[in-house]
């Protein structure tokens, strides 16, 4: 049976700094909340608890961020937990968008 050579050069292994430089180059997006007329600060609060599983003391912070300057910044994360997170607020009746976080 003939053998096999051992290629020279090896198969590039991912390295775990690699992966976190590559992320950390990567632009992050914002997960904002807008303050409406239609929903009341406790069901705010409730569904920042159930979709972020937040306590409810952050929830109530940024429920009344919400309420006192229009919007609240609720997570900073990727393209597609920033969508997911958004359709999830918006599912629940929320005002939700996300934003490209240029800083």
């Amino acid at each position: 049976m003939p053998q096999v050579a051992e290629p020279a050069v090896r198969p590039h292994e991912d390295v775990g700094e690699e992966t976190e430089s590559q992320r950390a180059r990567e632009p992050g997006y914002l997960v904002v909340c807008w303050n409406d007329p239609v929903n009341l600060m406790v069901y705010v609060t409730h569904v920042f608890m159930v979709v972020f599983g937040w306590v409810k003391e952050k929830a109530e912070q940024h429920m009344l961020e919400v309420h006192r300057r229009g919007r609240s910044v609720l997570l900073r994360t990727s393209l597609e937990r920033a969508e997911f997170h958004v359709h999830q607020l918006q599912g629940y009746g929320l005002q939700a968008t996300l934003e490209r976080d240029d800083a």
